[in-house]
Parts: structure tokens; sequence; C-alpha cells
């Protein structure tokens, strides 16, 4: 799994960005917002989201792991796919989505192109008790903001369990103890599921 790219900048465009890492050029999709601060830069590092399916392999790239991460959680939404998530975070900062989850201002969501008003109202639904109001809390009612729970979500997904059943085991665990190790999270996350 791919962390992060770091280097030069070799062609930048609304879509997508394509990063030079020891002459081999990663091509990797970035949002509108994300674009317009890479632009005239010569080099840059974008934490990476993989989607591999039968027939693609894509990369979404952020200059943020909280960027990353809010893809991550918007991609979690039932009917939510990596575009609608980017068209998201094309029209709104990643603070306005966490603004809008949190107040549950459904009318900024609808007023992205292809957002009905069923998928923001699951979207707020899904989302509201995972982020707070004000910016640099994101998440803070979610200990996925941890590297131990990351690195235990990873390891039970590659051990062949669902998504949800393995985030909800891990939450429950980190919630009584938010200090756990990858080794024993897992661990007792077996038990769980």
């Amino acid at each position: 799994m791919i962390e992060y790219l770091r280097g030069p900048l070799a062609e930048v465009s609304p879509t997508a960005a394509v990063i030079d890492c020891s002459g081999v050029g990663y091509e990797v999709n970035i949002n509108l917002i994300d674009y317009a601060g890479l632009q005239g830069k010569p080099e840059a590092k974008l934490y990476i989201h993989e989607v591999i399916g039968e027939d693609k392999h894509q990369l979404y790239g952020f200059p943020s792991r909280r960027g990353r991460e809010m893809f991550r959680l918007l991609i979690g939404v039932s009917g939510v796919g990596p575009g609608t998530a980017r068209l998201i975070m094309s029209s709104l900062s990643v603070q306005d989505i966490e603004n809008v989850i949190a107040t549950g201002q459904e009318s900024m969501l609808k007023a992205v192109k292809g957002i009905g008003a069923r998928t923001a109202q699951r979207i707020i639904v899904d989302l509201k008790d995972k982020i707070k109001a004000g910016g640099d809390a994101l998440f803070t009612q979610v200990p996925s903001t941890s590297q131990s729970y990351e690195e235990s979500l990873q390891a039970l997904l590659m051990l062949g369990f669902a998504k949800p059943q393995s985030e909800k085991a891990l939450k429950k665990l980190f919630a009584a103890s938010p200090s756990l190790s990858v080794e024993d999270a897992v661990r007792q996350a077996l038990k769980l599921l």
C-alpha cells in the first residue's frame, strides 16, 4: 500500500497530477481545491488512497492526511464512490465539509452536482458522529486517526474481514483503550468478529 508520493510535479491538471518518483511518473487523481494549491509548485507530497478494481488501479492524492481521511469517510457512505467524493471535495474544503456535516446543512451538499437529497442525508447521518465542527478536531469522536487503529484495520481487511464489521470492532476496542497496540487490537478484534 502506498502511504504517500513525493517528488517533482511533471504535470498538473484540474483533475490529475503526475509525480515523478525516481523516473517513474505516477498519475494521481486530485480535486479542484487541491489543484489550486499545487499549481506552480515544482514538487509535491500527496497522501495516497488506492482504488483497485478488476480493470483499474487508481490513485487519489491529498496534500494532507486530514484530506485523505475525509475522502475515506465519504467513500465509506453507501452510494458515495470515489468520483462523487472527489466532486464534493472539489466544491467544499475539508473544514467546510466538516461544518456542513456537523451542523446538518443538507442544502450545501445538495448544491454539489450529482448529490441528491437522499445522498446528502445519508452523508450527514452516517458521518455526523464522526465529525466535530470547528476544524482541527476532525473525527474527535472516532479513534480512526490513530496509526494503530489504521494499521489494525488494514490487517483485518487483509485477513478477509469486512470493513464495516472490522471498523465496529476496532472502534469499540480503541474507545475502551486508546493506546492499544496493533497486535493486541487485531488479536482482540478477532475474538469479536
